[in-house]
């Protein structure tokens, strides 16, 4: 079984990522949060269409898989759960933990280094919030994310399993927690405590620069809640909070491929370290 999996590992996280996506549309057609600024069909022709430049470069300079990079650290013993006796269910959740503080500290550190942030910038220029928010990266966040992800791997010497489940579940809270649908507020309350939430996240997408640089968590919520970066809810309700960057914000280069492409190499490379602006020209 394991075999199976992990030879097809590939058509099962794409079957999984599209079908999450369908799920995810609808109930964005059914039951939407906000209004959007911008047509569906025009926001989702760029965000999935940079999506597929993501995926067709990886895989031309990655065509090894992080479940891959887990195998061979398996069979040499590399990294740190590789050198002890752990019992196999033991040795699955802290790797998956650890992984998803992995992000957490990524998703920090990209906004935390101005060079970082000039690419992670594409992805908070978008002036609306939804679940293709989730899957907008520049192409160079995304390469530069594999390289941490495949550090850390070898690094901490997870089960594959792990990093495959890691892999799966991280695709579908994303598309999940960027997704601008409505839900009762006393299940987000709940759900919040374990899962980070669309409520929770979009606070990260606020205009305002000191929301903007809270709740980092792309998955578990709890990494918010115990470094100290959770914020309940934005100063002016979900509903009137504005989406995106103060700078750009013309929808030619935060709206269009083109221009996502070409945003992280305008201005100064030293605009936006934590609790500083981007001055995009």
């Amino acid at each position: 079984m394991r075999d199976w999996v992990f030879q097809h590992e590939p058509a099962l996280r794409l079957g999984t990522f599209l079908a999450i996506l369908a799920a995810m549309a609808i109930w964005e057609i059914v039951a939407a949060r906000r209004a959007l600024s911008q047509s569906r069909p025009i926001r989702w022709w760029a965000n999935l269409g940079l999506a597929v430049v993501d995926s067709l470069v990886v895989r031309l300079l990655f065509p090894a898989a992080a479940v891959g990079v887990a195998l061979i650290a398996e069979q040499r013993g590399w990294g740190l759960l590789n050198h002890f006796e752990i019992p196999y269910v033991v040795a699955l959740v802290v790797a998956f933990l650890l992984l998803d503080l992995a992000i957490y500290l990524q998703h920090v550190m990209f906004h935390a280094v101005p060079l970082l942030w000039r690419f992670h910038l594409v992805h908070h220029a978008d002036q609306d919030f939804d679940f293709t928010t989730g899957i907008r990266f520049h192409p160079v966040e995304i390469l530069l994310s594999i390289v941490i992800k495949f550090t850390v791997i070898v690094a901490l010497g997870p089960p594959p399993e792990a990093v495959f489940l890691f892999a799966i579940v991280l695709n579908a809270t994303a598309m999940f927690n960027h997704g601008n649908v409505r839900m009762p507020a006393q299940l987000d309350r709940v759900l919040r405590w374990v899962v980070v939430t669309p409520d929770m996240h979009r606070v990260h997408h606020s205009v305002e620069v000191d929301e903007a640089n809270s709740n980092f968590g792309f998955n578990l919520s709890w990494w918010d809640r115990l470094l100290g970066t959770y914020r309940a809810q934005p100063r002016t309700g979900h509903r009137e909070m504005i989406i995106g960057l103060e700078q750009p914000r013309d929808p030619a280069v935060c709206d269009r491929l083109p221009g996502m492409l070409a945003l992280p190499f305008r201005g100064s490379a030293t605009a936006y370290p934590i609790n500083r602006r981007w001055d995009a020209r």
